[in-house]
C-alpha cells in the first residue's frame, strides 16, 4: 500500500523522537520514501546522521539554507510529498500550526503546504490536558489535520496519563489509512464502543455485559474504507483496531466529553452501551458492611450522549447513528427512540438472554431510518459492521 509513496517526516523535539527512527525503518520496509525534517529541538534527541542513514536521504533542518532556498526549497518540500507526518508532534509545534506561525523550517513547511498532514502528538500529560493545548487541537481538527494517538501510559518524566506517542506500527497503520483511496477518504467519523463503568466506590462500579466487539468492528471497517476514525471506548474486552485515534474513557460523562472534543465530524456512530444511571455521590472509600444493613445508594441520570449530539444544531455531524439494545418490542421501541433522540438511523438489536448476542460474536439487527425498518439476517459482528459501513459510505458519498 505504501510502495512509491512519498512521506515528509517532521521530527519534533521530545524524548519520543527515538521512535521516529523505527518509524522510518518501517516505512521504508513497505516501499515508501522518507524525506526527513529535523527540528533544532529534535536534534537534541536524535542525530542528523542516524536519521539520514535510516532514511537514505538528506536531512533538512535550516530554513535559510541558501542552496535549497534558491529554488524556494521549503515550498517544494511542502508540496512534493503524498503526506506530511509530524512525529513526535510537540505542544509547541501544534501551537505554531494552530496559530499559523512560521519561524523555522518545520512550521513554515506546515503553513505552506496543501498536502494532507498527520500528527502523532507526544508530550507530558499536564501539557496534553492544558486548556491551551486542547484549544489548539480543536483548531487543528477543524482545519482537517489528522491525528494518531496519543496513548496513555508511563512517561519518561515519571508521570502517567495521555501523552505517549503512538507506537511506530500504529503510525504506519494510520498513514496507510490516510493514503487509502477508499470511498470514505477525507471523512472524519466518531465511533463510541464498549460499556461505561460508573463508580460506586473505588473498587465497585455499575456496568453491563457489552464486550465492545461491535463498535470495534465498525471502527475497523470504517478505517479500511479510508475514513479518519476517532474511537471513543469504555473499558471493553476487545483490543481497539489499529489505524484509528483511540480515546479511552471510563464513565458516561467522560465519554460525552471525549465525543464533544472529537467534533467536528462528518458522521458519528454510537455503538457504546452507556449506563443510564450513576451513583449520585460515589464514595472515595470502600463501602463497609454495617451490621448486615444494606447501603443506600442514590442514583442520578447520566447524560444522553446520542441525543446531545443529534440535537446539537450547529456543528452536528451530517449523519448520526445510534444503537438500541432492546429485550422486547424491539422495532417499536427502537423506532420511538429514533424519533425521541433525533438521530438519523437507529441500529436495533434484541439482547434478551436467549439470543446470546450481548457479549457474543454475532448480531441480528434492524436498521431503522426515516424510510422505515429493514431487518438484517443474523450474522457475525464483522459482517454487520461491513454492511453498515457500506450504507454510511453511500450516505456520505
Amino acid at each position: 500500500m505504501l510502495a512509491s509513496r512519498r512521506i515528509l517526516l517532521i521530527i519534533g523535539g521530545g524524548i519520543a523522537a527515538y521512535k521516529a527512527l523505527d518509524l522510518i525503518r518501517r516505512l521504508r520496509e513497505r516501499g515508501a520514501s522518507v524525506t526527513p525534517v529535523l527540528t533544532r529541538a529534535g536534534a537534541q534527541f536524535v542525530t542528523p546522521l542516524s536519521v539520514s542513514a535510516l532514511a537514505g536521504s538528506k536531512v533538512f533542518g535550516d530554513l535559510f539554507d541558501l542552496t535549497d532556498e534558491a529554488d524556494m526549497g521549503h515550498i517544494q518540500l511542502s508540496r512534493s510529498a503524498d503526506l506530511i507526518v509530524v512525529a513526535p508532534a510537540t505542544a509547541d509545534l501544534m501551537a505554531k500550526m494552530a496559530g499559523g506561525h512560521a519561524d523555522d523550517l518545520a512550521s513554515t513547511l506546515l503553513l505552506a503546504t496543501d498536502t494532507p498532514v498527520l500528527l502523532a502528538p507526544a508530550m507530558n500529560v499536564r501539557m496534553w490536558d492544558h486548556p491551551a493545548t486542547q484549544r489548539n487541537i480543536a483548531v487543528l481538527r477543524a482545519d482537517g489535520i489528522g491525528m494518531v494517538g496519543p496513548e496513555s501510559g508511563d512517561m519518561a518524566c515519571g508521570e502517567y496519563g495521555p501523552g505517549r506517542m503512538a507506537e511506530p506500527m500504529e503510525i504506519v497503520a494510520a498513514i496507510e489509512q490516510k493514503l487509502a483511496a477508499g470511498p470514505l477518504a477525507g471523512k472524519r467519523i466518531v465511533v463510541t464502543s464498549g460499556p461505561t463503568h460508573e463508580p460506586i466506590d473505588p473498587v465497585r462500579y455499575i456496568a453491563n455485559r457489552s464486550s465492545g466487539a461491535q463498535g470495534t468492528a465498525i471502527a475497523h471497517a470504517l478505517a479500511a474504507k479510508g475514513a479518519e476514525v476517532v474511537f471513543v471506548t469504555g473499558p471493553a474486552d476487545v483490543t481497539p483496531p489499529q489505524g484509528v485515534q483511540v480515546v479511552r474513557v471510563q464513565s458516561a460523562r467522560e465519554m460525552l466529553d471525549a465525543v464533544q472534543g472529537a467534533l467536528p465530524a462528518d458522521a458519528a456512530i454510537f455503538a457504546a452501551a452507556v449506563a443510564d444511571w450513576r451513583v449520585a455521590s460515589a464514595s472515595d472509600r470502600k463501602l463497609k458492611k454495617d451490621k448486615g444493613a444494606l447501603p443506600v445508594l442514590e442514583f442520578a441520570e447520566n447524560p444522553d450522549i446520542l441525543a446531545t449530539v443529534a440535537q446539537m444544531g450547529a456543528g452536528r455531524p451530517g449523519l448520526v447513528v445510534g444503537f438500541a439494545a432492546e429485550t422486547d418490542d424491539v422495532t417499536a421501541n427502537a423506532t420511538a427512540k429514533r424519533a425521541r433522540k433525533g438521530c438519523d438511523w437507529i441500529i436495533a438489536n434484541d439482547v434478551s438472554p436467549d439470543t446470546g448476542i450481548m457479549g457474543g460474536p454475532e448480531n441480528a439487527v434492524t436498521l431503522i431510518t426515516a424510510d422505515g425498518a429493514e431487518d438484517w439476517p443474523r450474522m457475525t459482528k464483522t459482517e454487520v459492521a461491513a454492511r453498515l459501513v457500506g450504507r454510511v459510505a453511500a450516505a456520505l458519498g
